[in-house]
């Protein structure tokens, strides 16, 4: 297994990283999958779905420190969990990467996503004018991208409901660096939580990620 990355954010959180340089077969030899799985696997077009999705299941039983068939079902909402281990999840993949973080602390979420100059045609379909206007010129493309990971992974942490990046979401104005932190409020039913949510710069993709 090719892991790329493993962080330990504190006591009860963890994230890891993994390049994947494994053919489907080969991924298939290192993993048991039960009869649902093995149905939703079949439906997955083939390609870099795939193996973003095996991918992902051979890392979390790097992480668990088990061989064995865990179960790793998705509620109505799509929200992966796991019913058998004391952890909160999140999944995320990216071409070549899949990821995974594991929290006892609480909910948490984990996005990845390999920095392209598109994004900035697509701005302001996720962030407010105020969020724009505290981008920063010289690392644009890059702060655009710290953004959005923010927001992908609040949105995974509350659960893949019905909440828009651009209207239940806003984040303070921050400087941007290879790797930092920032504040993110989500608004949703009457409600204003606020998150601190990590990025960093990981060779050419950018990661965001946070825990309740």
């Amino acid at each position: 297994m090719s892991l790329a990355y493993l962080k330990e954010i504190d006591a009860h959180s963890r994230i890891a990283l993994w390049k994947i340089e494994e053919s489907e077969s080969q991924l298939l030899s290192m993993l048991q999958l039960d009869d649902s799985e093995t149905k939703k696997l079949s439906r997955l077009s083939k390609g870099k779905r795939t193996l973003h999705w095996l991918a992902t299941r051979v890392l979390l039983r790097y992480l668990l420190r088990t061989p064995d068939f865990i179960r790793c079902p998705s509620d109505s909402n799509g929200k992966p969990y796991l019913p058998d281990f004391p952890y909160e999840i999140s999944l995320t993949h990216s071409y070549d990467y899949a990821g995974v973080m594991l929290s006892s602390q609480g909910a948490c979420g984990i996005d990845l996503e390999i920095v392209k100059e598109k994004v900035n045609a697509v701005k302001k379909k996720f962030l407010k004018p105020q969020e724009i206007d505290f981008i920063e010129k010289e690392n644009e493309i890059d702060h655009l991208y710290a953004c959005w990971c923010a927001k992908e992974a609040v949105y995974k942490l509350q659960g893949n409901k019905g909440v828009s990046f651009l209207q239940n979401m806003t984040i303070e104005p921050f400087s941007y660096s290879s790797q930092g932190v920032m504040k993110l409020t989500l608004s949703k039913d009457d409600k204003n939580t606020e998150y601190r949510v990590l990025y960093e710069r990981f060779n050419e993709y950018m990661l965001g990620y946070v825990v309740e």
